[in-house]
């Protein structure tokens, strides 16, 4: 099998799950909406909502084509490269939107959402050296993002790291004290510790 099939295979299934996905999603607030509205609206009201905006399966499913084309034929192209990576992170695909993610980060390495997405997608799909690495640097850049700093505790200890937890949750508590997230930190460094 060739890698242009296995390429045109990967993208269908994608797209299979995002159009599948759009449909369900389409379809449940159709419903909903069509049963509130029926209620409320008179009858000759014009479509409201998710009604009157929801696509066609098939221009979707063209459309993400298109999308993920146009970033492998344009790998110059730094808004393709995230917009790919940002479908196929959608649908659990986190490998291939690492790929696009790190194409877009050689394009403009200074762009901090592009380092914050490349950590966030690592730490999802469970790459805790990648995923520090990215947290790190995004901190480097922004040292009082609390997202950040509790994402860089989450990966540091999801690692087994326990020193590192343990730095990332006082940096995190000096800038935060009451975030919510940080019982649920030392929890996590307790455990590590009893080790």
């Amino acid at each position: 099998m060739s890698r242009e099939n296995i390429l045109f295979g990967i993208i269908g299934i994608l797209l299979g799950f995002i159009v599948g996905f759009m449909f369900a999603s389409s379809m449940s607030q159709k419903m909903q909406t069509a049963s509130s509205a029926s209620q409320e609206l008179p009858a000759d009201h014009p479509q409201v909502g998710s009604q009157a905006s929801a696509g066609n399966p098939d221009d979707v499913r063209a459309q993400v084509t298109a999308d993920i084309e146009k970033a492998r034929k344009e790998p110059t192209n730094f808004d393709a490269q995230v917009k790919a990576a940002e479908l196929f992170y959608r649908i659990g695909r986190f490998d291939q939107a690492i790929e696009f993610l790190l194409k877009a980060n050689q394009l403009k390495p200074t762009d901090y959402n592009t380092v914050v997405t490349l950590a966030i997608v690592n730490l999802d799909a469970k790459h805790y050296e990648p995923a520090e690495k990215w947290y790190r640097a995004a901190i480097q850049m922004k040292k009082d993002d609390v997202a950040v700093l509790a994402g860089l505790a989450e990966a540091t200890l999801q690692k087994g790291d326990a020193k590192g937890g343990e730095e990332a949750i006082a940096m995190l508590e000096k800038v935060d004290p009451s975030s919510q997230d940080l019982p649920r930190f030392r929890q996590m460094l307790s455990g590590l510790k009893s080790k």
